[in-house]
């Protein structure tokens, strides 16, 4: 089954809408045209030349992702840079590239964050710093609760085991036990006072800067697991929404871990 660009890029901005990306974002279609039939995706957290190589062996003529691989201005395309090379090759194959980054990050139902949610069990969970009084299904962030408190080192283990984050960095365990729960896939140290304000026992997201943790100001648990680690399964969701609404299509999810954190 193949289908016009813009009837895919229409749906997925149903979801979620251009507007509620941050201001600093690139989300929406960064390379090819909205006219192009597309026989075929990948979908993948990041747009690397890595993956657009799997595009071109798989013969798919477009790569959903969830980060934008032009995030800051270009001024020379030259293929010095990483950037570079993936716009070059997406170019010269024909390979559309289109991101949905913070509009997704910024939605309730079918976002990033309930994503992560539902996979550790939260629940009664709604948006953790709301856009505005009148929109409180988008935001940033989540906040919810566990049916039963979970013993802060279970909690610890089962966030290792479900996001296979073989380190998780974290303050003082002030508590003994999580039941009001923050988190925020990516960088979401921003939300550190938004968690605190909200009487959360554990803010869990990622990207903490060293002093960015005496924020916790022992009041809260932060606890970093890995900005990869937080997103991951944001390429399963965006499959998983795309084969609901287009059965017949083949879209797949990428086979090239794009994590650019090793650990020894």
């Amino acid at each position: 089954m193949n289908l016009q660009l813009k009837e895919i890029i229409q749906y997925l901005e149903e979801i979620a809408p251009l507007p509620l990306q941050e201001p600093y974002d690139n989300s929406g279609l960064i390379c090819g045209n909205a006219e192009w039939m597309i026989d075929s995706a990948i979908i993948s957290l990041d747009a690397t030349e890595a993956v657009i190589d799997e595009a071109i062996r798989t013969k798919a003529n477009l790569v959903i992702s969830h980060h934008p691989i032009i995030f800051k201005g270009l001024k020379t395309i030259q293929g010095t840079h990483y950037v570079e090379r993936a716009i070059i090759k997406a170019i010269k194959n024909d390979i559309a590239l289109y991101s949905i980054h913070t509009n997704l990050d910024n939605v309730l139902s079918n976002g990033v964050n309930q994503q992560i949610a539902r996979r550790i069990g939260l629940k009664n969970y709604r948006i953790l710093l709301p856009k505005s009084i009148s929109s409180p299904e988008t935001g940033a962030g989540l906040i919810g609760e566990f049916e039963n408190p979970i013993e802060i080192s279970s909690f610890l283990e089962l966030i290792k085991s479900r996001f296979h984050s073989p380190v998780l960095k974290h303050t003082e365990l002030l508590k003994t036990s999580v039941r009001k729960l923050a988190l925020c896939g990516g960088s979401g140290s921003f939300l550190t006072s938004a968690a605190i304000r909200e009487g959360a026992d554990v803010y869990l997201s990622a990207d903490f800067k060293y002093h960015e943790f005496f924020e916790a100001n022992n009041q809260i648990v932060l606890i970093d697991m890995g900005h990869y680690e937080s997103e991951q399964y944001t390429t399963e969701l965006l499959f998983e929404l795309i084969s609901e609404k287009y059965p017949n299509f083949a879209a797949h999810c990428t086979k090239t871990v794009t994590n650019p954190v090793q650990y020894f």
